[in-house]
């Protein structure tokens, strides 16, 4: 029982980054900004980029509380 978990995190880890991916590529991808004149191919791309970091930020915190719950089970045991 003890190794399932392992793969149970991994598990967990592929699907969050196919859903990030999913979510930049569905969601964040097809957004434009305009009003900036000559700049706004620079806006936009830097708040797609800000955007793309905090899910990642984001992603890194999940798996890390994940992480957490899983392997403090298996210690207890």
């Amino acid at each position: 029982m003890n190794g399932i978990q392992i793969f149970v995190f991994i598990f967990i880890m592929w699907i969050m980054i196919i859903a990030g991916g999913g979510i930049l590529l569905s969601i964040i991808a097809p957004i434009s900004i305009h009003g900036f004149g000559k700049y706004d191919e620079f806006f936009d791309s830097g708040i797609k980029a800000v955007i793309a970091i905090l899910l990642v930020v984001t992603w890194i915190f999940i798996i890390s509380k994940i992480k957490n719950l899983i392997f403090q089970k298996q210690i207890k045991h």
